[in-house]
């Protein structure tokens, strides 16, 4: 059994939904190429498609099974790319997967500044609020704030970071700064909404004890940079990582208040799957983000 070519055709299966188109790819004629599909489903003892009369659908073995095909057979070609170099080359696409506010005002320039050392690697940016499934999303790594919740992820610590609650001066002066987390109850908000709702309960410490304020007042988001946008234009007190408003708070258009309640450590780290292989773009780049991100948390002291 060629399993290698029958890895390649059940990955163009799976891409063009057809199992002719995926044979006439791979110069087989349709009966060969549903045979070769059929032997490999008979070799991993599980059932890769989901056959109707209209359409070709991966069933979940399926899908799990592409993802790490697609790996394998990038890694092949990288390999066979090097020995033909002569060296092992730095280049192709690293996916990756942020936060909305820290993608587009932090990480978007790391990844230009590492394109300029390593200019024929490519980046696929996924800019989301909620936590990535790395093998699911086809993700190579991600940046996220705290600890996986997943025990297959492995994370390397970026930078140390704080939730701070944050307002745009000029409305402090207006609407007057709170003295106690109470008050944020009955002052405008602007709250991030999950998957698990809107974020509209803020944590704080008073003394030992673990304490939360219940917003009233408040819009809602699910994109950060909204938050941090609407933070800026006045709409209220937002509540964001320290590191997503440093530019912000260095030129004075956001200030923090409440600073002796609202300490929550929520570091940044970079996330990858235990047991996947890393090329040397996903190897070199999570050390140049570790040293990019650790000159900030310097700057940020």
């Amino acid at each position: 059994m060629d399993r290698l070519g029958d890895m390649r055709l059940f990955v163009d299966a799976a891409a063009l939904g057809s199992f002719s188109a995926a044979g006439r790819k791979q110069g087989l004629s349709p009966a060969a190429a549903s045979a070769a599909i059929q032997r490999l489903e008979a070799a991993l003892g599980a059932r890769l498609f989901e056959r109707t009369t209209r359409q070709l659908r991966l069933t979940e073995e399926g899908q799990l099974y592409r993802d790490y095909s697609q790996q394998a057979l990038e890694l092949m070609a990288e390999a066979e790319q090097a020995l033909q170099a002569g060296q092992q080359r730095v280049q192709g696409t690293v996916r990756i997967s942020a936060p909305s506010d820290l993608g587009r005002n932090l990480l978007q320039q790391y990844l230009d500044d590492f394109r300029q050392h390593y200019p024929e690697v490519r980046f696929a940016l996924h800019l989301s609020d909620s936590t990535a499934n790395l093998v699911a999303d086809d993700i190579d790594l991600a940046v996220r704030y705290g600890q996986p919740p997943d025990s297959a992820m492995v994370a390397r610590p970026l930078a140390p970071n704080r939730r701070v609650v944050c307002v745009a001066p000029w409305l402090a002066d207006q609407l007057g700064r709170p003295a106690k987390p109470a008050d944020l109850a009955q002052l405008p908000c602007v709250v991030l909404v999950t998957a698990a709702g809107a974020m509209n309960e803020w944590r704080y410490r008073e003394g030992s004890s673990a304490k939360s304020v219940r917003l009233s007042q408040y819009q809602e988001s699910n994109d950060g940079e909204i938050i941090r946008k609407w933070a800026l234009q006045g709409y209220g007190y937002a509540y964001k990582s320290i590191l997503d408003v440093a530019d912000d708070l260095r030129e004075g258009r956001l200030e923090t208040v409440l600073d002796d309640y609202f300490t929550e450590s929520t570091p940044l780290n970079v996330l990858y799957h235990r047991s996947r292989f890393q090329p040397p773009r996903v190897r070199l780049l999570i050390d140049f983000l570790q040293a990019r991100f650790g000159e900030l948390a310097t700057d940020l002291g």
